[in-house]
C-alpha cells in the first residue's frame, strides 16, 4: 500500500516569494522545506509585530521587483482593474514610497543577517553574481528600492542603466511654464507685465507698464500693453499718442501718423501729440504740416523746430524745381539739404536724389539713397502721399534694381509704377527695359556655362544695348573676353562697372586677374590690395596679392 501523502508545511509569504523566484538555483526537497519551514517558525516566534495586508502595496513591489517581471503601466493597470482593486497611479503619494539611500553591495553581506531575513540576502546576492547585475535590491515594507521602469516613480535614467537616489525631481521631468522659464532664463520684467496685462482691467496700469517697456528700448511689447491699454479705453489721447512713440521706435512711421492724428481728433489740446506728429511730418517731408503743429505744441514753440520744418519745406521744393530742369547736380545738393533739416524718411526726397545720381551713373550712391527709405505698404503709402508720389518713388527703385541685376525685382516695381500713375510714359519702357537686360543676362549665362565663350559675349553686348552702363553686363562680358584671351578688352570692361559701382568686388578681382596675366604686377597688386581691405578672409585674393608680388620682385 502506498504510503500517505504528508501534509506540506505552511510557509510564510517571504520563504514563498524566494521559492518562486530561486527554486530553479535550490533543490525543492523535503529537508529544504523543512528547515525553511523550522526557520520561518522561528521566525514567527520571534515577530509580534503583526504583518501588513496581502494587498499592501510594498507587497506588490517587492513581489514585483524579486520576480524581476517589470510590467509596463498599461499592464500594471490592466492587473488592477481585474483584480478589483484601485487602477494603477504612475504618482504615488508622498506617503507610500521611501527611496533607500545605498545598494546593498552584491558581493558583501551584513554579519547581522540571520534567519529569514539573512536567506532572502543571500539568495538576492546569488542572483546578482549569476546575472552580473547590481539593480536587483532587497525591499521589506518600511525599505523599498523601486525600479524606475515600473512605473512607480519617474527616472532620468533609461532602462537597464543604474539610477541613483534623489531627493528631488530629476531635471528632465515635465515642468510647469514657471519652472520652464526660471530654468532657460527666459523670465523676464516684459514676460511678468505681459502676463499681468492679460489678468488687470486697468488701462491706467497698462499704460505704466508700456511706458516702462519703452524705456527699455521693447517697442514691440510696448505696442502690445499700449494697444491692451486703448481696448479698455480708445477714447483717452494719451494711450494713442504712447503707441504712435511705440510705432515710430518700430520704423512704422505712416501708422505713427494715423495714431498721433487720433490722439489730437480726442484732445485737440494734448500737446506733446501735436509735438510727435508735427515731428513724423518733419521726417517725411511734409514740412507745412510739420509747421501748422509745432505752432499747436505749445504757447510758444521752439524757434528751431519752425526753423526746421521751413527750411525741409525750402529745400524740397527747390529740388522739385531742379529736377523739372534736369539739373541732377542742384538735385543732389538740395534733397542733401532737406535730409539735413530733419527729412530723413521722405520717399519724394530720396528718390530724386536717387535719379539724379543714376543720370550721373552714381548706381552705388543711388542704392544707398533709396536704403534710406523706410518699406511703407503701398496701400497705406498711396493714402498719405499720394498715388503719383508713390508711383514715383517705384519707377525709380524699378531702374535701381536693374542697374544692381535685380531684375525680376525691377519688372514688379515697373509695373506698379505704370499702374498707380497711368501717365507716366516711362514706366512701359522701364518695363522693357528690365525685361530685355533680364533675357540678355539669362542666355549668356546659359552659354557660358557651355563653354560658348564668344557667342555668350554676344548675348551680354545685345544687353548692354539697352542698358550701356549695367555693372552686372558689363563684368559678365569681361569674364567671356578673359577666357577668349582679350585681357585688355576684359579689363575695358571691368573698369567701366567700376566706374558706376566702386565697391563691385567681382569686377575688381576680374581685372586684377587680367592684369596679372598681362603681367602688370603693379596695377594688379593695386586691386587686391583693395580687395582684401574690403574682404579680408578671401583666400583666392591672399594667393593672387602673395603672387603679384613675388613676381614684382622677380623684375
Amino acid at each position: 500500500m502506498a504510503s500517505p501523502e504528508k501534509k506540506k508545511p505552511r510557509r510564510c509569504r517571504f520563504l514563498s516569494v524566494y521559492s518562486r523566484c530561486f527554486g530553479g538555483r535550490r533543490s525543492a526537497s523535503s529537508g529544504d522545506l523543512s528547515a525553511s519551514s523550522s526557520a520561518a517558525t522561528k521566525i514567527a516566534s520571534l515577530n509580534t509585530k503583526p504583518r501588513r495586508a496581502a494587498s499592501d502595496e510594498s507587497s506588490l513591489l517587492v513581489s514585483a521587483a524579486l520576480s524581476n517581471n517589470s510590467m509596463t503601466p498599461i499592464e500594471a493597470t490592466a492587473s488592477h482593474e481585474t483584480s478589483g482593486r484601485a487602477p494603477y497611479n504612475p504618482r504615488p503619494s508622498h506617503a507610500i514610497v521611501a527611496v533607500a539611500k545605498k545598494k546593498l553591495e552584491p558581493n558583501r553581506l551584513p554579519e547581522s543577517s540571520n534567519g529569514i531575513s539573512g536567506e532572502l540576502d543571500r539568495a538576492i546576492n546569488d542572483h546578482q553574481r549569476s546575472k552580473a547585475s547590481g539593480t536587483l535590491v532587497r525591499a521589506s515594507s518600511s525599505n523599498v528600492m523601486v525600479f524606475g521602469h515600473l512605473g512607480n516613480i519617474r527616472s532620468a535614467n533609461p532602462a537597464g542603466t543604474h539610477a541613483s537616489n534623489r531627493n528631488t525631481l530629476p531635471d528632465d521631468l515635465p515642468k510647469t511654464a514657471r519652472e520652464r522659464e526660471t530654468k532657460y532664463g527666459t523670465t523676464s520684467a516684459s514676460m511678468g507685465n505681459i502676463l499681468r496685462a492679460k489678468s488687470s482691467t486697468n488701462p491706467e496700469e497698462m499704460k505704466e507698464m508700456g511706458n516702462e517697456e519703452y524705456k527699455k528700448g521693447r517697442f514691440a511689447e510696448a505696442l502690445a500693453l499700449y494697444d491692451r491699454a486703448i481696448a479698455l479705453n480708445p477714447e483717452r489721447a494719451s494711450y494713442r499718442s504712447n503707441k504712435g512713440a511705440a510705432l515710430v521706435g518700430l520704423g512704422r512711421l505712416l501708422e505713427a501718423v494715423n495714431e498721433c492724428r487720433e490722439a489730437v481728433r480726442i484732445d485737440p489740446f494734448y500737446v506733446r501729440a501735436h509735438h510727435r506728429l508735427a515731428a513724423l511730418y518733419l521726417r517725411l517731408g511734409e514740412g507745412k504740416k510739420a509747421e501748422s503743429h509745432f505752432k499747436m505744441s505749445g504757447t510758444e514753440p521752439k524757434h528751431q523746430d519752425i526753423t526746421h520744418a521751413r527750411d525741409v519745406q525750402s529745400h524740397v521744393s527747390m529740388c522739385v524745381e531742379a529736377r523739372r530742369v534736369r539739373d541732377w547736380h542742384t538735385v543732389i545738393r538740395e534733397a542733401e539739404c532737406a535730409v539735413s533739416a530733419g527729412a530723413d524718411s521722405a520717399p519724394k526726397v530720396l528718390a530724386s536724389q536717387a535719379e539724379a545720381l543714376l543720370k550721373l551713373h552714381r548706381q552705388q550712391d543711388a542704392e544707398s539713397a533709396l536704403r534710406a527709405i523706410p518699406v511703407f505698404d503701398i496701400d497705406a503709402s498711396t493714402k498719405f502721399f499720394g498715388a503719383v508720389t508713390t508711383g514715383y518713388f517705384h519707377f525709380i527703385r524699378a531702374q535701381v534694381d536693374i542697374v544692381m541685376g535685380r531684375f525680376e525685382e525691377a519688372i514688379a516695381s515697373a509695373q506698379w509704377a505704370a499702374q498707380l500713375d497711368p501717365n507716366n510714359k516711362d514706366a512701359a519702357s522701364v518695363v522693357m527695359k528690365a525685361r530685355a537686360v533680364a533675357s540678355a543676362r539669362l542666355t549668356g549665362n546659359e552659354l557660358f556655362k557651355v563653354g560658348k565663350f564668344g557667342e555668350a559675349c554676344a548675348a551680354y553686348g545685345e544687353g548692354l544695348q539697352h542698358d550701356p552702363f549695367n555693372a552686372v553686363l558689363l563684368c559678365n562680358r569681361a569674364a567671356c573676353r578673359s577666357k577668349l584671351g582679350q585681357w585688355e578688352k576684359a579689363v575695358e570692361d571691368c573698369a567701366a562697372a567700376l566706374n558706376v559701382r566702386p565697391s563691385y568686388g567681382k569686377a575688381r578681382l576680374r581685372r586684377a586677374d587680367c592684369n596679372a596675366k598681362m603681367e602688370r604686377w603693379e596695377a594688379a597688386i593695386k586691386d587686391y590690395e583693395m580687395l582684401m581691405r574690403e574682404t579680408p578672409g578671401e583666400d583666392e585674393v591672399r594667393r593672387g596679392l602673395s603672387e603679384a608680388k613675388v613676381q614684382l620682385k622677380k623684375l
